[in-house]
């Protein structure tokens, strides 16, 4: 009885310790991934069965609260403008000179053909504020060993219920992850790569997504061309008239 007690001491000692580590890490991936402000430069990739088109943009976030997207090319796409501040989103289009706002299941659509969401460019807030972790492995990604944590969300206002993420065990970043319905069914996927040492932090460059409920979808490769951290942000971009300057 006494070797029995002592073993599930040892039991619940180990878990406790388990969920602290998984809290850790996820706060290490946290303090990489997340900033103050951020400015950056991106190419967005979006491969088709037959073609692909690359658009291009210039980004500015403040926190998880505020940001301002303008998208340079191509032509076609060039001048369309984005703005998000707290729950609100709203899309400017110099073709039709009109600026609405993306709402309710209008989120869940796809941003310009590709495998991400309004939703997914919405949240940004930090992983250790809407989930809950555990480790469940380890497994190694090309020459790197991973922390495999599930990732549970605290509240119901998350896209995703539940998330798998592949860890570097050494630099702290994501170099894998899956998304998940309430109902356990894969919703997503991507793979993250070319991690570089930017401003003091690890950080991945390109980001492949998969949607894996979208038809005729080959992926879509966002890649990180210019960043700078914790920058200064003119407070006027984030309003609605900058929409349309």
């Amino acid at each position: 009885m006494k070797c029995l007690f002592t073993l599930i001491l040892t039991i619940c000692s180990l878990t406790g310790f388990g969920q602290e580590q998984a809290k850790s890490i996820l706060e290490k991936v946290d303090l990489n991934m997340s900033a103050n402000s951020r400015v950056f430069e991106s190419t967005m990739t979006i491969h088709g069965k037959r073609n692909s088109r690359s658009i291009t943009s210039r980004s500015y976030v403040v926190g998880s609260q505020k940001s301002f997207t303008e998208y340079l090319s191509p032509p076609r796409e060039q001048g369309t403008k984005m703005l998000k501040l707290e729950e609100q989103l709203w899309i400017y289009s110099p073709s039709t000179d009109r600026t609405i706002q993306i709402s309710g299941h209008m989120l869940r659509q796809s941003v310009m053909g590709s495998d991400l969401s309004y939703e997914d460019m919405m949240e940004d807030r930090k992983l250790t504020e809407i989930y809950n972790s555990k480790i469940t492995g380890q497994e190694q990604i090309g020459q790197r060993k991973t922390w495999v944590l599930e990732l549970t969300a605290k509240t119901d206002d998350i896209a995703y219920a539940t998330r798998k993420l592949w860890v570097d065990t050494e630099r702290y970043i994501p170099l894998k992850e899956e998304l998940y319905a309430k109902s356990g069914k894969l919703l997503k996927q991507s793979v993250m790569s070319d991690v570089e040492r930017v401003g003091g932090r690890w950080f991945p460059k390109t980001i492949f997504y998969k949607d894996m409920l979208k038809q005729g979808s080959e992926g879509t490769e966002f890649k990180i061309t210019k960043i700078q951290f914790d920058t200064e942000i003119p407070e006027h971009l984030f309003s609605k008239a900058a929409l349309k300057l």
